[in-house]
């Protein structure tokens, strides 16, 4: 009689596993170490066994055979102007995946710099690494090539080439938000973006979006100011009281600033101006910041969760020696909500279109 399907009593062994999922001992072996590309489903089916038994190869075992440690490291950003809650969005969906791979994560924080990565790659200590937080000119990126270890950035440096990345396009994000907003006939508007230091730093996904911006602004005639956003609420009030006082006539705003989003809201309604009746209001951020805002926010979402997924597939491909794009970058998607609107007409247009008006 088959073993495929009995659950053994007692420590599952990996010839246990071979049975239960109906392969061979050899190739459970290759969809734990990934020495050797294994279709999908198969893949999947040893996995299901591997969590249903409870089978726990020897990680000292495995690491000597395979010369692998099953474990990738991520680069995550804990610095100024970052926003906490949205870089703890990324690391859950890397571990998540990571664990269907059968891969444990390694977190390292993105002040270490070229050092950190130095000291990883020295003890062996992980197969590959995810770096976040990627600059235009990031020093850490001639250090991946020099370190020969498979890499993958969640970002995306000024210079791509012999890279591996995966972000979303900041830059077509910015050129979404305005485009919407000059078909709503807005004319004049501006981008609130990410805090100073993150441009300070040179961090892409900043410039991108405010290059978006600028481009469709000029393309669309519509006027445009790209401003840094400050992070606490008190500069956020007064950054927008200045902004108002010396452009009255902006209709539009895109904020790419999750902090700063709660605090525009309520320094537009304090100076009278209605959301979206008299200000309309469209945000980069992700789906949860735009849904619990008040009027819930028209939105491109920072798919923080799909990126991650894209990341550790793309990571564990270059495990396998496969080939991968040079760079994925997701379509943005806007949502239309409830803080845009049609631009509010100019005092005088009526009477000019229509002299007999009163």
């Amino acid at each position: 009689m088959s073993g495929r399907g009995r659950v053994p009593s007692g420590q599952p062994t990996i010839a246990d596993v071979a049975r239960h999922a109906g392969v061979a001992v050899s190739t459970v072996s290759y969809v734990l170490s990934g020495k050797r590309a294994i279709s999908e489903v198969t893949r999947n089916r040893v996995m299901a066994s591997i969590r249903l038994l409870g089978y726990h190869p020897n990680a000292g075992a495995r690491a000597l055979a395979s010369r692998r440690s099953n474990v990738i490291a991520l680069v995550l950003p804990l610095r100024s102007g970052i926003q906490v809650p949205v870089v703890m969005q990324f690391a859950t969906a890397v571990v998540t995946s990571a664990r269907r791979h059968d891969h444990d994560v390694l977190l390292l924080t993105s002040d270490e710099g070229p050092a950190g990565l130095r000291r990883i790659a020295a003890g062996a200590l992980v197969d590959g690494v995810l770096l976040m937080d990627v600059e235009l000119h990031d020093a850490r990126v001639p250090l991946l090539h020099e370190l020969g270890r498979p890499s993958v950035l969640i970002g995306l440096p000024a210079e791509t080439c012999g890279l591996t990345c995966v972000d979303l396009d900041f830059h077509r994000a910015g050129q979404v938000c305005v485009e919407h907003l000059a078909r709503l006939g807005h004319r004049r508007v501006a981008l609130l973006g990410a805090p100073a230091a993150v441009y300070d730093r040179g961090t892409g996904f900043a410039h991108r979006t405010r290059a978006g911006v600028l481009e469709a602004a000029a393309r669309h005639g519509v006027d445009a100011v790209a401003l840094p956003c400050a992070e606490n609420a008190a500069e956020v009030h007064q950054q927008v009281v200045d902004l108002f006082a010396r452009h009255p006539g902006i209709s539009g705003l895109v904020v790419q600033n999750e902090a700063a989003v709660g605090p525009v809201q309520a320094t537009l309604a304090a100076l009278g101006r209605r959301v979206p009746q008299d200000v309309s209001v469209v945000a980069v951020c992700p789906d949860q910041f735009a849904e619990h805002a008040s009027p819930r926010l028209t939105s491109v979402p920072v798919p923080a969760e799909e990126i991650g997924r894209h990341a550790v597939s793309l990571l564990m491909r270059k495990l396998r020696d496969e080939p991968v794009p040079e760079s994925t970058l997701l379509p943005p998607r806007l949502t239309v909500r409830d803080s845009t609107a049609v631009a509010p007409v100019a005092p005088g247009t009526v009477a000019a279109l229509n002299p007999a008006a009163p």
